[in-house]
């Protein structure tokens, strides 16, 4: 197995400021099949994809499930890695899928964008989620199996919490590999909200979700419409 053996997946949404680092990444990183699923951009995200060397580019109806859903029906290599537009893959994240290729599904370790000794915190926290709780995020570029992702039907169609739905049914399956990576994340949505409150909202959410309150409302109250 090499990286060519790995189909990058990336949804967008009025992504032009930050794909390009995206798909370059994914490139480095030895991917040959990289597929941007676009929902809807009103920027010139869907020139920049193709500009930036994404393989395909497609367009989707708008929500990360779908979008993810409508780009994973083109993968064809044996995983599916999907990346987050604002994160960036290590060079040697694709081999290490491959040195773990009988894994089944994964994530890796998080480095997010700043020197703030509080985001090592985060990145901490993060981790110890997929080893011990066995629930990776989106935001950690999860990793799958292209045969198992299918048997399962995809993500979930639904508004919000679409990463975590999948994780906790793949984790009833097989526990996750959490790998070195990094993945290399925006700091943006901390420093626009604040660590602490953007922090305290992210658990606020997630506690919501597993106590039973609908991804529909959990939108709501995230995107503030």
């Amino acid at each position: 197995m090499t990286p060519a053996d790995i189909t990058i997946v990336i949804p967008t949404l009025n992504e032009e400021t930050s794909l390009a680092r995206s798909v370059r990444s994914a490139l480095c990183a030895g991917a040959t099949d990289i597929i941007v699923s676009d929902g809807g951009s009103h920027d010139r995200t869907f020139e920049v994809a193709a500009e930036s060397g994404a393989s395909k580019v497609v367009r989707s109806l708008p929500g990360r499930g779908i979008q993810m859903n409508s780009g994973a029906q083109l993968a064809e290599r044996d995983f599916i890695l999907f990346l987050h537009a604002d994160n960036e893959l290590a060079a040697g994240a694709l081999e290490q899928i491959c040195d773990h290729e009988d894994a089944s599904w994964g994530a890796f370790r998080q480095h997010i964008d700043s020197h703030r000794q509080m985001y090592r915190l985060i990145e901490w926290g993060n981790a110890w989620r997929v080893r011990w709780r066995k629930m990776p995020f989106g935001d950690q570029a999860i990793f799958v199996r292209s045969s198992l992702f299918r048997k399962l039907g995809g993500f979930a169609e639904i508004p919000l919490m679409e990463d975590v739905e999948l994780s906790q049914r793949l984790r009833k399956l097989t526990k996750p590999v959490l790998l070195n990576g990094p993945i290399t994340i925006d700091a943006r949505r901390w420093e626009k909200q604040g660590i602490l409150r953007q922090t305290l909202r992210n658990w606020s959410i997630q506690f919501s979700y597993l106590l039973g309150v609908s991804p529909e409302r959990l939108a709501r109250k995230y995107y503030g419409s």
